[in-house]
């Protein structure tokens, strides 16, 4: 019997605390949901071969074959994926900055992809009308400002995908965290019959920066203790160096000590090897190794990953909205090696999970960036 079906997704991902709640799963049948910030099964399916199995970033990957079909192998690093170009970046417009994330890099692009039509659709991040993150499919620049910025907690964007590709809506843009990022990506690598078409409207892919997201439920709990009202916060932060969760609210700027959030991460991203979203066109994070903290962190860090990823951002500067400079070598070097960390620390915990280096769960142990790290940690 195959072991790629629903009863198999929940043994091996929703069971084993694997799940990352990036949606998916979802909008392909009746019988996966979002429920919070939680996958849950409403009844039991009896397909053999199923593409909720199939698309789940925790499941078993080619990714030497996807990063094959993704990119150029000349552009490949095994610490963070393929790189076209290293930059610091800025939204030009100033009111942009002060609603977004850093430097509204992001932002910026997304509104441009859509105003110069190279997309019909944006995919982001939002919050409900209880504060639970889900996937927004928006049209305009207003509803991308609207939102704008980081919430630290799961958001089930791919679900919105999976909707918005099924109505043949023309093509979409998606920002995306590293497990929807890679998700995507599987859709592209294990294109079939019935979803050729779906997956061929995406168009473009901008990655975020993670290293992590919050169970919403515990966040809630935390925020409870401290007396912030969730409704309350505005904009949320991570300074570089302070070892706080910063959080700006109508009352003023609060802050959490980072040892108090930490009890709030989702399990499932003790797992996870990607902290730059390594299978997206374009890859955003906070410009975090460029000099203290009070002179960038209104500056993102980009990377360029695809040729459609470069022909964006080149546009982005000859239109005047985007302000991009050559980082320098040290700042990547900062930035490979935080991301080799959690790679390493991932591994441990995957093999601490398992009780075997001879089962890592959803990776192979054969993949070139696997092995490396295996190697690196003395567990071959």
């Amino acid at each position: 019997m195959s072991k790629n079906n629903q009863k198999h997704l929940k043994k091996y991902v929703l069971d084993e605390g694997l799940c990352t709640g990036c949606g998916a799963c979802v909008n392909l049948c009746p019988y996966q949901v979002i429920y919070h910030d939680r996958t849950v099964q409403l009844h039991q399916c009896d397909l053999e071969d199923g593409k909720c199995y199939a698309f789940c970033p925790r499941t078993a990957t080619d990714l030497a074959a996807l990063r094959k079909l993704l990119f150029e192998s000349d552009d490949f690093t095994t610490e963070i994926g393929a790189i076209k170009g290293y930059y610091f970046s800025q939204a030009t417009d100033p009111e942009l900055r002060k609603i977004a994330q850093h430097g509204a890099t992001v932002t910026a692009l997304m509104e441009l992809a859509l105003s110069e039509g190279l997309i019909d659709s944006a995919i982001v991040s939002c919050r409900n009308q209880e504060f639970i993150q889900n996937g927004a499919i928006v049209k305009d620049k207003t509803e991308i400002r609207k939102n704008a910025g980081s919430k630290f907690t799961v958001s089930p964007t791919v679900a919105a995908f999976n909707q918005l590709a099924t109505e043949d809506k023309g093509n979409i843009g998606i920002v995306a965290t590293p497990c929807q990022a890679l998700a995507l990506g599987k859709m592209r690598l294990n294109k079939k019959n019935e979803n050729e078409n779906k997956i061929n409207q995406l168009k473009l892919v901008v990655g975020l920066y993670c290293g992590w997201t919050l169970s919403a439920e515990k966040y809630a709990k935390l925020l409870l203790k401290k007396n912030i009202a969730l409704e309350s916060i505005t904009k949320m932060d991570i300074p570089a160096g302070k070892n706080i969760l910063e959080l700006y609210t109508s009352d003023g700027a609060k802050s959490v000590p980072f040892d108090e959030v930490q009890d709030c991460i989702q399990e499932a991203c003790h797992y996870c090897l990607d902290s730059t979203a390594e299978y997206a066109d374009i890859s955003v994070g906070s410009a975090r190794f460029a000099g203290s903290w009070d002179k960038v962190r209104q500056w993102n860090q980009l990377i360029v990953r695809t040729q459609k990823g470069r022909e964006l951002v080149d546009l982005a500067v000859k239109r005047g909205v985007l302000e991009v400079w050559e980082a320098p070598a040290e700042s990547l070097k900062e930035l490979k090696d935080a991301a080799v960390k959690k790679k390493e620390e991932a591994l441990k915990n995957i093999i601490k999970k398992s009780g075997s280096v001879k089962n890592l769960l959803y990776l192979d142990g054969r993949d070139p960036v696997v092995l490396k790290y295996l190697g690196v940690l003395g567990r071959l």
